[in-house]
């Protein structure tokens, strides 16, 4: 009896995503009402109004990814509706068998190459529920998954190297105010941080996946999580133990949905910025002397813009062309075809709730003015100190400002040029600066939960955020110590 009861507590002690985002727009939402009458103006405290619309105006901040997620989930369901995803799975793990922690160290190295290039993060929730499956086949849990996924392009996007929505869009800011910036500074200090924190993480996950893989009661999932991840992802893992055979419908759908996923992460890529011999490679346009258009690219028939310009909505559209081939090759009927991208869709509603919510945090803040007056306030704080107390006290400044402003970009061009500027009259060198955002803004979009991706992609591995921070904490506590040593040493440095 005693048992029972400790659990129920348990259960009752762990509130759901909604909750939590619920209780952190509130208070956001009393802070600017506290904070508004000694900022000078500078913070307008929230109206009723401004908390109870914050999420629906979120929701229409972040329809371009709410979108990319419910059509995915119509893709994802047309795979699972022609057998071949769950097939495909078991045969995978079966090959592996005796070697399926290998899985871990090789996927997350491949998220973390696309988090350090360009900054892979919305685009990872699609593999959530696909990875959550797949450990799960392979006899680990969807934590697993999860983790290979998010610490995996995390630590990419930590130590950004080229990454556009990170260092690029902070050296343009710098650019704007006056400031030149080495980037062979920047890709050498990212390396470094890109290579330690990966490394870390990878052994965190796979000493957990070893542990689990050998006694599943060491899982630190609830009894729920697990209940709900079987019944999400439990289908795959089955078709494990049977004798499973591909048939040729199947492996044609595997290797369009293979295809589907490598364009869609190509289409990201700002190709025509890293090289332009890969960008016409892939941008098979016909263009005359002027660079006006006489054929137009493939994606650009299809999407509208070429691959390496695309965004959410080319992404969006990609998905929901795929899906339909993908139902006409796997042999479902007209009706069925139909009938599975709705369900499919729908299944997705709460994981595009949650990022709506999470959107309409930081919706709030910038209507408030909160966000900028906290940066204001930190940059005059840190005026003064020198090289060994600075960028550590940098990196938690930002560290605390990443929770305000998630976003990578918007983080940059709010924030670099008030401390470029700072560290460049200081005497240090801005692109220390500028991995010093990187950085910490890269390890709190680890956990934080004003993150839609992190917040949709835990919901799709059917893993509560709660859970993760329980996980992931002290991976989290040593990564910001070595980003804190490093760029503290490069600091006085350089």
């Amino acid at each position: 009896m005693r048992t029972m009861t400790e659990t129920a507590k348990k259960k009752r002690g762990m509130p759901s995503s909604f909750t939590i985002l619920l209780l952190l727009l509130a208070i956001v939402a009393v802070i600017t009402v506290v904070i508004s009458g000694t900022s000078g103006g500078a913070v307008t405290a929230a109206r009723p109004s401004d908390f109870f619309t914050a999420p629906v105006k979120g929701f229409a901040d972040a329809l371009p990814v709410c979108l990319f997620v419910m059509i995915l989930g119509g893709f994802l369901g047309m795979m699972t509706e022609t057998g071949a995803l769950d097939n495909g799975i078991a045969v995978l793990v079966k090959k592996l068998h005796g070697r399926e922690i290998m899985l871990v160290p090789v996927l997350m190295l491949i998220f973390s190459l696309g988090g350090t290039t360009y900054g892979m993060c919305e685009e990872t929730v699609p593999f959530y529920a696909l990875l959550a499956a797949t450990m799960m086949a392979a006899g680990f849990d969807p934590l697993v998954g999860a983790a290979t996924v998010l610490l995996g392009a995390g630590c990419g996007c930590l130590g950004s190297t080229v990454n556009p929505f990170a260092v690029g869009a902070a050296v343009d800011a710098l650019t704007g105010v006056g400031i030149e910036v080495n980037q062979t500074i920047i890709i050498g200090l990212g390396l470094v941080l890109w290579a330690v924190t990966t490394l870390i993480s990878i052994a965190f996950v796979m000493n957990y996946a070893k542990k689990v893989k050998a006694d599943k009661g060491s899982t630190i999932l609830s009894m729920q999580e697990l209940k709900d991840a079987e019944e999400a992802h439990g289908a795959a893992a089955a078709e494990v133990t049977k004798d499973v055979k591909l048939t040729g419908r199947q492996k044609a759908v595997l290797g369009i949905f293979a295809f589907t996923f490598v364009v869609m992460i190509v289409g990201f890529i700002p190709l025509a910025d890293l090289n332009a011999g890969v960008a016409g490679f892939f941008d098979n346009g016909v263009y005359d002397a002027e660079g006006n258009v006489i054929t137009q690219a493939w994606s650009a028939v299809v999407t509208g813009l070429p691959i390496g310009q695309w965004y959410f909505d080319e992404a969006s559209t990609w998905f929901f062309v795929m899906a339909i081939i993908i139902g006409i090759v796997g042999g479902l009927s007209e009706k069925k075809i139909v009938d599975t991208f709705i369900t499919g869709a729908a299944d997705m509603m709460s994981v595009v709730l949650i990022i709506a919510l999470a959107r309409g945090i930081s919706v709030l803040m910038a209507a408030t003015g909160l966000d900028v007056y906290v940066l204001d306030a930190a940059a005059n704080a840190l005026a003064g100190l020198s090289g060994v107390i600075f960028a550590p006290m940098s990196f938690l400044v930002y560290f605390g400002l990443s929770f305000l402003i998630p976003s990578t970009s918007g983080m940059a061009t709010v924030s670099m040029p008030i401390m470029g500027p700072l560290a460049a009259e200081l005497g240090f060198a801005p692109e220390v600066m500028v991995m010093i955002f990187s950085a910490a803004i890269g390890v709190v979009n680890l956990f934080t939960p004003t993150s839609g991706a992190i917040m949709g992609g835990l919901a799709l591995a059917k893993i509560e955020w709660t859970t993760w921070l329980k996980f992931a904490l002290k991976l989290i506590v040593v990564l910001t110590i070595v980003c804190a040593v490093i760029l503290t040493i490069a600091c006085v440095m350089i």
